[in-house]
C-alpha cells in the first residue's frame, strides 16, 4: 500500500496507528450516512469513525472538525470554538484546493496547511478512533490522544443535541 501524507506525518512522529481498508462505493455525502457505511464495512463501531468536515468562517478562515459518524456537529458549538460569527462546510469542490484531498478521502492529517482542528470530545471515550487516511477506501486506527497530537487539536462536546 502507497504511503498516504496522513501516514508519512504519524510516521514521522513516532505515533502508532494501523490501516484498514474498505470497499469504496464511490458514496461520500455525509447527508447520506457515508461514514456510517464505512463504519459498516469496516465492522467498527459507529461512534469510533470520525469523519473530518472542513468549514470556513465568515472571515474566510478555514478549520477542521472530526466528529463521530453516530453524531452531526453544533454548528453554534463550532462557531463559539473558533470565534467565528458564521462557519459552513466548505464546497466538495474547493476541498481538494484547500486541503489537498477529496471529499471521501479527507484525513484531519496532512492538508497543505495547518489548519486549527478541532475534535469531538467523544472520541476520549474510545481506546482507539478511526479517521480517513487521506484516500478513499483507507482508515487510519489510532488512539485518540495520539490523533489530537498529531494535529495540535482542541478536544470539546461539539454534539448536535
Amino acid at each position: 500500500m502507497k504511503k498516504t501524507n496522513a501516514m508519512r506525518i504519524l510516521d514521522g512522529l513516532k505515533i502508532p496507528y494501523e490501516t484498514l481498508s474498505y470497499d469504496d462505493d464511490g458514496e461520500h455525502e455525509l447527508s447520506r450516512g457515508a461514514a456510517s457505511n464505512t463504519a459498516a464495512k469496516l465492522g467498527i463501531e459507529v461512534s469510533a469513525c470520525f469523519k473530518t468536515i472542513v468549514m470556513r468562517s465568515e472571515s474566510k478562515q478555514i478549520f477542521v472538525f472530526c466528529q463521530s459518524a453516530d453524531n452531526e456537529i453544533n454548528l453554534k458549538k463550532a462557531r463559539n470554538a473558533c470565534g467565528a460569527k458564521e462557519i459552513n462546510p466548505v464546497k466538495p469542490e474547493e476541498l481538494l484546493a484547500l486541503t489537498g484531498y477529496i471529499r471521501g478521502g479527507c484525513s484531519p492529517l496532512g492538508m497543505r496547511k495547518k489548519y486549527p482542528t478541532y475534535i469531538d470530545e467523544s472520541a476520549l471515550l474510545h481506546d482507539y478512533i478511526y479517521v480517513s487516511a487521506g484516500v478513499r477506501g483507507e482508515q487510519i486506527k489510532i488512539a485518540p490522544a495520539d490523533l489530537v497530537k498529531a494535529t495540535d487539536a482542541v478536544t470539546l462536546d461539539l454534539v448536535l443535541e
